[in-house]
């Protein structure tokens, strides 16, 4: 194991001793010694188990059966979930014949931030992920059950997923994907496409036949944005089956990995003698090895407010300078858009997720000896499943990468650098993606034009107003203002003006979605605007440095004058209302920083 890791690892395990400590004898003394439905009074079990068939009823009037509760996020409007119609049916099945007993305990909201970009939804994408969480424990607050099944896979879903199940600790807890769809117009395609559009070369019509052929079929989007950074951090922490996540939906082996999942979760409930609870089974080893996961793919920005959510309910304190710490010692090792050209399965086709784990086990770059729904040791995620006569097994991955242009070596890896830095200076953290960055891009010196709603961007891009060198200041965007909405509308506009030569950036205290990377963009950018933070002073005009190399990003304003300086104050503009935002004043008011998890639910 590489010993910088190691040590990374213990200076988190000593921040976090107290609060891992209480968290542990928390979920201690929640566990139970017999099934849960036990502490349930007669009418309590009755009303449990009401609508279940008569078997069903028999097995949970005893105590040697186990009640596992199904957690989905099926709707059939949003493209990922969609193929989460059918597992519940198959979960029982499956579990019935394990001998335990499947019900679903709640449904959660997913929401797609590729629906919502650039509309008001998009103010409460993030917030849906502590709506998750909260609708997850509802379900999971009847006491019914001794381990859960979580169904979920996109941007905001699997992290509220984490969340709860990690406030539930002491139930044992197996995630279930459903799978990219098959690839479909190639995203680099798809970017030209918009950038043609942007330029008012191409019209709506042309725009819309290029997003339907990319996506165009049940699954999760095949870019490596969140969704699919979500799925590669579950796996890596032992959570799914080995090779479950980039299976694709509606085929056998999804099917037989489903089941094998529901069978597996029986395998861990206290009356199989394997009792291993997800609270204990998640410590700081698997969270390091998550983010060691995610900066060798060069994944979603988003996770890093994710993780540093869910590791805190497990009672692990994780912060911006851990990323940047371990980012400094992962090579980067898969080329997949927005880093590259190749999609997600794609990168399964040339070796996925167990030549992926072969390569950081080998190069002590995670901690092999962690536990897993399958037992101790991440050794048997590099095996990958297969059917032989419809029968599921999992065979050894391949000797090496099918495509070195998507899955690189230890040895020789795209960059040695993880592709995530921490920024520092005087405007305050924040965190920028280089992964996907040419060189020449990392360092811009230039002048600031402020605005404090992503559309001004684009009527100012429209208007002609933009060609020069700039860095977009785009502010009041974070947690408390507009609850961090993605800005990745900005993406386009700004990437024309890159294509044409000019240095341009942004700096904002919103974030930017999982599958931007293209212009360097200081995001999650602490303290907010709304929280007294120094970019709500910065004008237009102003000079800024923001270093991609170093970690600089500074206002070149001289302290005197900026002490002399109003800050800006926020403009709600309607911004609060509408689209259901109203309620969620209060959720709001209460999310903590982006280095803290951008999180309303813990005090």
């Amino acid at each position: 194991m590489k010993q910088t890791i190691i040590d990374i690892t213990e200076k988190i395990i000593k921040r976090s001793a107290k609060t891992r400590a209480a968290y542990l004898a928390k979920i201690d003394a929640a566990k139970s010694n017999t099934v849960h439905r036990a502490s349930l009074s007669c009418g309590n079990l009755a009303h449990g188990f009401a609508a279940c068939g008569k078997d069903d009823k028999t097995s949970l009037r005893g105590i040697q059966h186990s009640d596992i509760a199904i957690v989905t996020s099926y709707n059939d409007m949003l493209s990922a979930h969609q193929p989460y119609q059918t597992y519940p049916d198959i979960i029982k099945a499956a579990v019935k014949d394990a001998g335990g007993v499947a019900q679903v305990a709640a449904g959660v909201p997913a929401m797609c931030d590729g629906v919502t970009q650039g509309q008001p939804g998009m103010d409460l994408s993030l917030m849906s992920r502590d709506v998750i969480a909260m609708s997850t424990a509802v379900g999971l607050s009847h006491n019914m059950f001794d381990g859960a099944l979580m169904l979920g896979i996109c941007d905001k879903i699997v992290p509220g997923l984490m969340i709860a199940s990690m406030t539930f600790g002491h139930l044992p807890t197996v995630f279930i994907p459903a799978g990219p769809m098959p690839s479909g117009l190639p995203n680099k395609e798809k970017a030209r496409v918009r950038q043609q559009y942007a330029k008012g070369e191409a019209d709506e019509t042309a725009l819309l036949e290029a997003e339907s052929a990319s996506y165009h079929s049940a699954g999760t989007c095949t870019f490596f944005g969140t969704a699919n950074s979500n799925q590669l951090v579950v796996e890596v922490m032992g959570l799914h089956l080995p090779g479950a996540s980039f299976i694709a939906p509606n085929t056998q082996l999804r099917e037989e990995l489903t089941k094998a999942a529901a069978r597996q979760a029986t395998r861990l409930m206290p009356q199989s003698g394997n009792y291993m609870p997800i609270g204990r089974m998640i410590d700081e080893r698997s969270i390091v090895n998550a983010i060691v996961a995610l900066l060798a793919t060069g994944g979603s920005t988003n996770l890093t407010m994710h993780i540093i959510a869910f590791a805190k309910a497990a009672g692990i304190i994780i912060n911006f300078q851990d990323f940047n710490d371990l980012s400094e010692e992962v090579p980067l090792l898969t080329r997949i858009y927005p880093n590259g050209q190749a999609d997600i399965n794609q990168f399964q086709e040339a070796g996925g997720m167990a030549l992926l784990f072969r390569e950081l086990i080998d190069a002590g770059l995670v901690f092999e000896d962690v536990e897993t729904i399958c037992g101790r040791g991440l050794s048997r995620y590099t095996q990958k499943p297969v059917l032989e006569n419809g029968e599921l097994k999992w065979v050894d991955c391949v000797e090496k990468s099918l495509d070195d242009s998507v899955i690189a070596t230890v040895a020789k890896p795209f960059s040695h650098h993880g592709g995530l830095r921490v920024m520092k200076g005087n405007l305050g953290v924040s965190v920028i993606k280089t992964s996907s960055l040419h060189d020449d891009h990392l360092v811009i010196k230039a002048p600031a034009i402020v605005f404090e709603d992503q559309h001004e961007l684009q009527t100012a891009f429209d208007a002609g107003e933009l060609e020069k060198d700039f860095i977009a200041v785009v502010r009041f965007q974070g947690p408390k203002a507009r609850g961090m909405p993605e800005l990745h509308k900005l993406t386009p506009p700004l990437g024309v003006l890159q294509d044409k030569g000019f240095k341009v950036a942004l700096v904002t205290d919103g974030r930017m979605s999982g599958a931007s990377g293209k212009v360097p963009a200081a995001i999650h950018l602490c303290p907010e605007a709304l929280d007294g933070g120094l970019i709500a002073k910065v004008k237009t005009g102003d000079m800024i440095t923001l270093d991609g190399e170093t970690g600089e990003l500074t206002l070149l304003v001289d302290e005197q004058e900026l002490a002399q300086r109003e800050t800006s104050l926020f403009q709600m503009n309607g911004h609060h209302q509408g689209m259901g935002r109203e309620l969620f004043g209060f959720m709001r008011r209460n999310l903590s920083s982006a280095e803290t998890g951008a999180c309303s639910l813990f005090e």
